[in-house]
C-alpha cells in the first residue's frame, strides 16, 4: 500500500532541489500521525511503555552509535516492522518535531519502501518551522 506521505517522500528524493517537492513532503510529515514503538514491560519501565509518572517512553534503537526514534506512518508498518504485536503511541508530526533533542534521529518507515533517516540538523530544522509557526498562531511548542 502506498501512502500520501510514500508519493511525497519520492517525489522529494527525486529531486530534492525543487522548493515544491520539499516543502510538499515537510508539510505533509509534520501535519502526519505517526505510530511510535514505546518501550515494553520486559524492561526497566513500570509497565506498558511508560516510566514511574506514567510518562510514555518511546523505543529508541542504537545503531552504528547512533540513537533513532522509530517512526511509521501506518500501524500495519509498525507491526511488520516489529514482527509482532507491540505497544505504541499515535503522535502528530508537529508535535515529533517539537519534543525531539539532538543527538537523536528519525527513522521514518524502516522496513518498508520508501523509508527515510532524518539527521539532527534536518530535524533541529523541522523544530524551528514548527516553533515559527506555533508563534504566530499564538500557541506555546506542543500544544494540540
Amino acid at each position: 500500500m502506498t501512502t500520501k506521505l510514500d508519493q511525497a517522500l519520492q517525489a522529494f528524493e527525486q529531486d530534492r532541489d525543487d522548493p515544491a517537492n520539499q516543502s510538499g513532503f515537510f508539510d505533509l510529515f509534520l501535519n502526519s500521525t505517526f505510530f511510535i514503538p514505546t518501550v515494553d514491560g520486559k524492561t526497566e519501565v513500570a509497565a506498558e511503555g511508560m516510566d514511574e509518572q506514567g510518562h510514555v517512553v518511546p523505543l529508541v534503537i542504537e545503531a552504528e552509535g547512533k540513537d533513532f526514534l522509530m517512526l511509521f506512518d501506518t500501524e500495519e508498518r509498525l507491526r511488520n516492522w516489529a514482527e509482532a504485536e507491540t505497544s505504541f503511541v499515535e503522535v502528530a508530526g508537529h508535535v515529533v518535531a517539537a519534543m525531539s533533542e539532538p543527538p537523536l534521529h528519525w527513522a521514518l518507515n524502516v522496513g518498508s519502501e520508501p523509508s527515510k533517516l532524518f539527521q539532527p540538523e534536518e530535524i533541529a530544522w523541522l523544530k524551528e518551522v514548527v516553533a515559527h509557526c506555533e508563534a504566530e498562531a499564538g500557541k506555546t511548542p506542543a500544544e494540540p
